[in-house]
């Protein structure tokens, strides 16, 4: 599974579930929007089992995107998540800091939990290369990709890191022969990151990132205020196995979650039940269409009654559905290049149709 076809899918409502496994990592970056660490909460294993188990061949996400954290301090689960997910026609993508690569070997344990998965993405920057170095993350993904499966890159940068970013990305079009797909994301000022990128991101289309496409590490994403935001369209599974309609960290990290965002929790609900409120929920069908403003606007609006009613009225006219659904498909049909545009890197943007046939020449 390519990585554009993952990215094209993520303005379809429902059309992928994103699930954090830990917020453990062994791995201390400066930009990591979890503010992940040697200690912190694992999802509850026997729920997260239990809803991906409930998936079936009629209703089912079309994909799982499995992060953390560091979800590979997790391999089994993996492994049993990808399973069970494939068993119902779901395939699985993983997001994976390479902690475990210094040397560029992949662990037994790492490398049969992948044998389970569709799509691998390693984190690469300059964060995580001051941990990791590069020539052992490329032997691992040249080992992981020799394996069968594919494979791609998140990288991220600020605006001082233009340098940086065009090095990185040329060497991974060179070692991989344009077979890796790459998706670069701005550093915003999230999690460890918030005291000190304020002052060196590039400007932001919006009040500030909805979050990653997700599993693009860290925060990358601006919405334009008042504009259709693709991210409110994913179920995203939180630390404590609250289901959120909407992958802004604050939102993941918060609580209690807006209720306008809040779509449920993995112990109580099923695939079903989730998946119908976020597709049918007029308030998420009207920042889907149309927007609310700024994501600050978005998880403020329990505090603006007047604002809510007004987005639960839009979205419950009797062409809301219908609207809903045929903007995310045009999104769709745009290909994943245009989205990245509005959430990624505009320059980098066409990379992430790498590794695909006829797309050479629009990523050169």
């Amino acid at each position: 599974m390519r990585l554009a076809e993952i990215i094209a899918l993520r303005p379809l409502p429902a059309a992928g579930l994103l699930a954090t496994l830990t917020r453990r990592c062994p791995l201390s970056c400066a930009h990591c929007s979890t503010s992940s660490g040697p200690r912190g909460e694992d999802t509850p294993a026997r729920a997260l089992r239990r809803f991906v188990g409930g998936f079936t061949a009629e209703d089912r996400p079309e994909v799982l995107m499995l992060t953390g954290g560091e979800p590979l301090l997790r391999p089994a689960l993996v492994a049993d998540l990808a399973a069970l997910a494939a068993a119902a026609g779901t395939r699985t993508s993983v997001l994976s800091g390479m902690f475990f690569a210094a040397d560029g070997r992949v662990p037994a344990r790492i490398l049969g939990a992948l044998r389970n998965v569709d799509h691998f993405s390693a984190s690469i920057d300059v964060f995580h290369e001051r941990e990791v170095p590069r020539a052992g993350v490329f032997r691992a993904m040249h080992r992981i990709r020799e394996s069968g499966i594919a494979v791609s890159f998140h990288v991220a940068g600020t605006d001082q890191d233009a340098a940086y970013l065009a090095d990185i990305t040329a060497s991974i079009r060179s070692e991989f022969d344009d077979q890796a797909a790459v998706l670069v994301n701005h550093i915003r000022p999230v999690g460890r990151a918030a005291g000190w990128a304020a002052a060196r991101t590039v400007p932001l289309r919006g009040a500030e990132p909805p979050g990653p496409l997700r599993g693009t590490g860290p925060e990358g994403a601006s919405a334009t205020p008042t504009a259709p935001c693709a991210m409110a369209a994913w179920p995203t599974v939180a630390f404590d196995g609250t289901v959120a309609a909407c992958c802004n960290q604050r939102v993941v990290d918060g609580r209690p979650v807006p209720e306008h965002l809040r779509l449920g929790h993995i112990a109580r609900d099923d695939w079903a039940a989730i998946r119908r409120r976020c597709v049918e929920s007029p308030v998420l069908r009207t920042i889907r269409t149309a927007g609310v403003g700024s994501c600050a606007d978005c998880r403020s609006l329990a505090r603006r009654p007047a604002a809510l009613e007004a987005a639960e009225r839009s979205g419950a006219r009797p062409a809301a559905g219908a609207m809903d659904l045929l903007g995310a498909r045009l999104q769709h049909d745009a290909g994943a290049a245009s989205l990245l545009r509005r959430y990624g890197s505009d320059r980098y943007a066409p990379l992430v149709l790498l590794g695909g046939p006829g797309d050479e020449e629009e990523s050169a």
